[in-house]
């Protein structure tokens, strides 16, 4: 029976993958530590306008609250007695997130309140509306 020798003159003529591997790998790992985990409504709104409106960046989880009184947190809708576990439940994950709540301009005054109250009880102090520029929505 005839074993197989390497042969130095016979060379071999695959691919190495390594490098590649260690390439994905890498560009793997950068989106995931890049990636912003940011809590969308899910629904849009038509907000309110005013003149004292600033932009801001901060504001990491969006709670949405339509005309017809729907609350919308993280593309789904939400009861208001929901609203609360959800806001400590993500605030024992990340304690320096902030809301921001996108209101309908014909959205309930009472409800909107209530909504803020229950954000602010669950452990989230900093709550904001969204508007829109005056003249622009």
């Amino acid at each position: 029976m005839k074993s197989r020798r390497h042969n130095p003159e016979v060379e071999d003529h695959g691919i190495d993958l390594a490098p590649m591997l260690d390439f994905v790998l890498n560009l793997l790992i950068f989106f995931i530590i890049t990636t912003s985990f940011i809590k969308e409504a899910g629904v849009t709104v038509v907000k309110p306008s005013a003149e004292t409106v600033e932009h801001s960046e901060s504001g990491n989880i969006l709670i949405a609250l339509r005309a017809n009184g729907d609350i919308w947190m993280d593309r789904r809708q939400v009861d208001i007695r929901d609203v609360r576990p959800a806001i400590e439940r993500l605030h024992v994950e990340r304690p320096e997130d902030t809301v921001v709540i996108l209101a309908d301009r014909n959205s309930n005054a009472a409800v909107m309140a209530k909504l803020m109250d229950e954000v602010r009880s669950g452990g989230i102090k900093q709550v904001s509306l969204a508007g829109a520029p005056l003249g622009g929505e």
